[in-house]
Formats: structure tokens, C-alpha cells, sequence
């Protein structure tokens, strides 16, 4: 098993990709600390079937942008398990707006959870981690994290950018000391919207002038299959198949740099 005597902490366990990237992590011998925002109830569940696989589980409800409720995560989870050896920053919030249509409140809040949420889960482990010499750092990002794919995805855009420029600050800072860290990119991957609403442009009388899902905002799930090579949609297991590499001693030599999971559509 490749993560047995390790503890992972996965933020944004509760449902889709976190979930799977939790179940597989287990089944490949990790503890874990499991942490969604809401989702009781589904994270519950999450923890019940990683721990059937055998391995012991902290389920913690939080919001990772608040580093206060970040503090008390980390330190429950060093008080049950000693250690963490793994990092997967799973979490992501987007709204589709122009630039100035965003309230000062709403931009904070996106870059809060977009790339805060690392900085303070890291500033929490950072000692522990050099103490030992040793861990991994794994943040999900996206194709956003490289552009801005429409007027609507400013906001998005600029804290996914933030987010791989702190990976690659990262790397170089905690290199010295045998620690990781990586982005791991996906797109045209089968999730199930969760919000919706946040995918939705309205116009000025709340009309809505721009709409769409999880994928790409104006095509359908077999226009979106044909944007890949593979001429599919790529599945959550095949994430966290990814991000399990990244976690592991597999990926040694590999620091500071962006895991693309997108089936060939950003070539």
C-alpha cells in the first residue's frame, strides 16, 4: 500500500472528488483527516466507509478560508495522529461575474477559499513537516489556473493563478527540507454540481444571459466528451489515481510543478 503509516489531511472530503480522492487514499493505508464546510451528514458517511477499509479517520466540519477554524483542524488532527504527511487542498468556489460586479466581500471571500485556504492549512503543518524532513502538498486546481477563459471567470482566475504561484513558492521554500508541493489540474471530469447558481450570469434585472454546467458554460455532456481526444468524459477515480501519485514516494522528484488530469482538451 502506498500511503500505509501516513496521515492525509483531504479538505473538501465531503462530496465528488474529495470523497473519491479520501476512499482511495484509505484503500491505499492512510489515516485521514477528513474536512468539509457543510455536508455533515455526507462526510459522515465518507468517514464510515474509509474506516471500514481499516484505517483510522477524524471527520472535522470547517471552513479552510477562515485560518482560525483552519488552526483547530490541524491541531485535532496532530493531537489524534501525531503527524500529517499529506496535504489535499481539494476546495474551490467560483461565481461568474464581470470584475466590478463582485462586492469587496464576495472577491475576498473567493480568493479566501481559492488560495488562503492553502497558505493557512500549510502555515499550520509547516513545522511539523520540516521538523521530520518529509510530506506532500497538493492543491486542486485548474485550466484557470494558466488563463481566463471569459469575462465571467475574472475572479476565478485570479486566485487559481494565486494559488499555482504559492505552489511554486512552496516548492522552493520547503525543498530544502525533503517537502512537496504540486498543483493538480483537472477539466471535463464527470462531478455533480453542487452550486448551480455560481455557474449562472444575470443581467442587470436579474435575467439570466449566460448559464451552463460544471464543464464547458455552452456545450452539452457529448460536445464536451468530443473535446477530448479520448472522446469521454474523465472520471473522479482517475483523479484521485492522480493525486494518489502525487501523494506518494512514487512522485519524489517531483515539486513546484502542474499535474494536468483534462484528457487532452487543453493541448
Amino acid at each position: 500500500m502506498r500511503l500505509k503509516g501516513k496521515t492525509a489531511l483531504v479538505a473538501g472530503a465531503g462530496r465528488n472528488v474529495g470523497r473519491t480522492i479520501a476512499l482511495t487514499f484509505a484503500r491505499e493505508g492512510a489515516d485521514l483527516i477528513l474536512v468539509a464546510r457543510k455536508l455533515g451528514d455526507e462526510l459522515k458517511q465518507v468517514a464510515k466507509e474509509c474506516e471500514s477499509i481499516g484505517v483510522q479517520v477524524l471527520p472535522m466540519l470547517a471552513d479552510v478560508g477562515n485560518y482560525e477554524e483552519v488552526n483547530h483542524v490541524v491541531q485535532s488532527g496532530l493531537e489524534r495522529f501525531g503527524k500529517v504527511d499529506v496535504l489535499m487542498n481539494v476546495v474551490g468556489i467560483r461565481r461568474n461575474k464581470l470584475p466590478w460586479e463582485f462586492s469587496y466581500e464576495e472577491w475576498h471571500h473567493i480568493f479566501a477559499v481559492n488560495a488562503h485556504s492553502t497558505f493557512y492549512l500549510v502555515k499550520a503543518l509547516a513545522p511539523g513537516m520540516i521538523e521530520r524532513k518529509s510530506g506532500s502538498i497538493i492543491a486542486m486546481g485548474g485550466h484557470s489556473a494558466l488563463t481566463c477563459s471569459t469575462p465571467y471567470t475574472a475572479a476565478l482566475a485570479a486566485s487559481k493563478h494565486a494559488l499555482y504561484g504559492l505552489i511554486k513558492g512552496l516548492a522552493q521554500a520547503f525543498g530544502p527540507y525533503g517537502v512537496r508541493a504540486n498543483l493538480l489540474s483537472l477539466a471535463n471530469i464527470e462531478t455533480k454540481v453542487l452550486d448551480p447558481e455560481s455557474y449562472i450570469v444575470r443581467g442587470p434585472r436579474g435575467e439570466i444571459i449566460h448559464t451552463g454546467t460544471q464543464l464547458d458554460p455552452s456545450t452539452t455532456e457529448e460536445e464536451n466528451k468530443r473535446r477530448s481526444p479520448l472522446g469521454r468524459l474523465g472520471t473522479q477515480q482517475e483523479v484521485a489515481n492522480a493525486a494518489l501519485f502525487l501523494a506518494s514516494d512514487e512522485s519524489s522528484y517531483i515539486t513546484g510543478d502542474r499535474m494536468v488530469c483534462a484528457g487532452g482538451v487543453y493541448m
